[in-house]
């Protein structure tokens, strides 16, 4: 019998599930995501999660949305990024001047060639020089080589440089990618170096709070790909657990539903993210996981996020139709349970006359600090300092903060910059109220929830009740379309084109979100959904229904993610090229710490499933892994050309697996 600790930081909330291996889930509990130091919520809920006494923790697996939002965020340590080989254009090509400032990138000469040869001898003086002058104003070096995949030599020699002389943390694009796109490359290599600072943070502080718990055991992160992998790993190749949260729930499902086959739909407070489980095993995105509008070269999970969650705002859009998202705000109903002030605020605004203009829709709104402003001080402006310092005391009124301007327009426009940056949070009406009134959720102030909802009633002409009837609805129509699109996506990488208004016709019948016309619409989906997260059972029935699809809500849905952190394994690939030399005479086998060539072909494939495997061995231990078994696959490429097979390449992957090391 093992005890293992799986903890997930989501968006709004971090859960912590203690798992028996053989009883199951024997505590779990969940606590407010602190996103100015997320080691506080994850102290919270661990704390409330344990059983008392606390048992003998094997385990710790942590699932954490750090990566995934520090990229989308812009956030992230400054760096030094070395290039070796490239062009210029490569910047632009790779959008990296909106990663590393333009200073910081140092363009070296060398590189290789395709075959692997040495298209240029490596310029360590510049090397030298560049390590010298960026290393008082960085936190860590990024290295990527010019088809630095197909001969490693000159990023490993620039790698010691940056070691040697100053001891920073640094990566290299080989050691994260063997995909050639070498602008892409350098794109990844560089946000998993300004991620190094930050997850180091996260990394203390977990270990902190356990040693206080009296917890001694490893600690594992998720990877991208539902696997975990040792937290000193972690801290080297950190961009590795983008998407970690969205993996680990795909992980719980299976753990929990033993389902092969099934779309599993993880709704939370701020997101909605689909993955499709095949064969009990998640779709990954070979191609590279698209995070905050850039495309990395990390395989994750294929996952199909939407801005839907029980904390998305309600607002009107352009015709005054009502819709959920994707903004995420502070529901009332939890404003009120920390801050009772707010309830004399609404009353206040409820007792007004609601006209129907623009100052109405300010009306249930109130601002807040989100984090503090730390070395932003600076950046923002006088108007937005004089924002800030009206928030010292909590949270204000946004009807009450612009009528006490004299250029609201302007007011408007810096404390909208202020909540794009995330130093200000909204607090809103969302979903998670409209269930409060509905007496179908109870977690914070019902009271607050029924003012804001009486207040978006009044003007729109319908009772309270009514409209948050109109709220759910609304949700469940929206997240049928996220449904929809997913499993058009799992069709060979079907999408539903903005112009297409025959298909979004067909989806809008079919959900039952437009029933005029002479002809209704049925869907019917194959496979089953598997619902995840505190709001799916008040949404998701609904959905399944009108997709004539069986839904699963497993036990413990809620914190599924938790679980999937503390049930996965350790997998790690090894992908080596064989490749012909000299019209087929010799044949070059790409390494990750060089090339060697070989005479035969059959010698060159031996060498390279031995070295494989041995890597891949050697990287599953590094994890953390015990009792690792490796899977060797060997793929021919080859050409007909006339009636001749024209041999091209061989990849020969290595897949060693295991379960994590357990503390003795």
């Amino acid at each position: 019998m093992s005890i293992l600790l799986g903890i997930d930081t989501g968006g709004t909330y971090t859960d912590a599930v203690v798992l028996d291996d053989e009883r199951g889930v024997i505590g779990a509990a969940k606590a407010l995501t602190t996103k100015h130091d997320l080691s506080l919520g994850i102290r919270d809920a661990v704390e409330a999660a344990l059983p008392k006494p606390h048992p003998n923790i094997r385990l710790v697996s942590l699932s954490s949305t750090l990566a995934t939002n520090a990229i989308v965020e812009g956030k992230g340590s400054p760096i030094c990024l070395l290039l070796i080989g490239y062009a210029p254009d490569t910047v632009a090509l790779a959008g990296l001047e909106r990663v590393v400032a333009n200073e910081f990138i140092v363009f070296i000469r060398g590189g290789h060639t395709v075959t692997g040869e040495e298209q240029a001898p490596l310029d360590t003086d510049t090397a030298r020089q560049a390590i010298l002058t960026c290393a008082p104003h960085v936190a860590a070096f990024a290295i990527s080589g010019y088809f630095g995949v197909r001969n490693p030599t000159h990023e490993l020699r620039v790698k010691r440089l940056v070691r040697r002389l100053t001891g920073l943390p640094v990566t290299c694009g080989h050691e994260l990618t063997t995909h050639l796109h070498a602008p892409r490359r350098a794109l990844t290599v560089a946000l998993n170096a300004r991620l190094i600072p930050l997850l180091h943070q996260l990394i203390l502080g977990v270990r902190d709070m356990l040693t206080i718990q009296g917890i001694r055991a490893p600690l594992m992160v998720v990877r991208g790909d539902g696997s975990l992998m040792d937290a000193q790993m972690a801290l080297e190749q950190p961009v590795e657990t983008i998407l970690s949260g969205p993996a680990a729930s795909v992980v719980g499902a299976r753990y929990l539903s033993n389902v092969g086959d099934a779309f599993v739909i993880d709704m939370g407070g701020t997101t909605t993210d689909i993955v499709a489980l095949h064969n009990g095993r998640p779709v990954l995105n070979l191609e590279g996981a698209w995070v905050g509008g850039r495309r990395t070269m990390i395989e994750a999970v294929d996952v199909h996020t939407t801005g839907l969650g029980g904390d998305s705002e309600v607002r009107l859009d352009e015709v005054r139709n009502l819709c959920i998202g994707p903004r995420r705000v502070v529901p009332l109903s939890l404003l009120a349970m920390q801050y009772p002030a707010v309830l004399d605020v609404l009353q206040g605004q409820l007792r007004q006359h609601l006209a129907r203009d623009a100052v109405d829709t300010d009306k249930g709104r109130f601002v807040m600090r989100e984090r503090p402003l730390g070395l932003e001080q600076s950046s923002i402006t006088s108007t937005q300092q004089e924002i800030w310092g009206l928030l010292n005391d909590g949270p204000v009124s946004v009807a009450q903060l612009l009528a006490d301007v004299k250029y609201s327009p302007v007011y408007r426009r810096c404390l909208d910059e202020l909540v794009e940056r995330g130093l200000v949070v909204v607090s809103a009406f969302t979903p998670t109220d409209a269930v409060h009134v509905l007496g179908q959720y109870r977690c914070g102030s019902v009271k607050a929830a029924k003012l804001g909802a009486e207040l978006w009633a009044r003007r729109l002409g319908v009772s309270g009740r009514e409209f948050c009837q109109q709220v759910v609805r609304q949700v469940i129509v929206q997240a049928g379309r996220a449904v929809i699109a997913s499993t058009l996506a799992d069709e060979g990488g079907l999408t539903l084109e903005s112009r297409d208004s025959v298909g979004h016709l067909f989806v809008e019948r079919a959900l039952g979100a437009d029933d005029r016309g002479v002809f209704s619409v049925t869907f019917s989906m194959r496979r089953s959904l598997i619902g995840l997260g505190a709001p799916v059972a008040t949404y998701l029935p609904s959905v399944a229904t009108q997709l004539h699809t069986h839904l699963h809500i497993p036990e413990h849905a809620e914190v599924a993610n938790a679980i999937g952190a503390a049930a996965g394994g350790v997998v790690q690939t090894v992908h080596i090229l064989l490749r012909p030399l000299d019209g087929g005479n010799a044949y070059r086998v790409h390494l990750p710490f060089g090339v060697r060539d070989f005479q035969q072909l059959a010698d060159a494939v031996t060498y390279a499933k031995d070295a494989a495997r041995r890597l891949a061995q050697d990287r599953a231990h590094r994890a953390g892994a015990n009792l690792v078994q490796v899977h060797i696959e060997q793929h021919d490429r080859t050409a007909q050309v006339g009636s001749e097979c024209l041999y091209i390449e061989t990849e020969v992957i290595a897949t060693a697996a295991g379960r994590p090391q357990l503390k003795e």
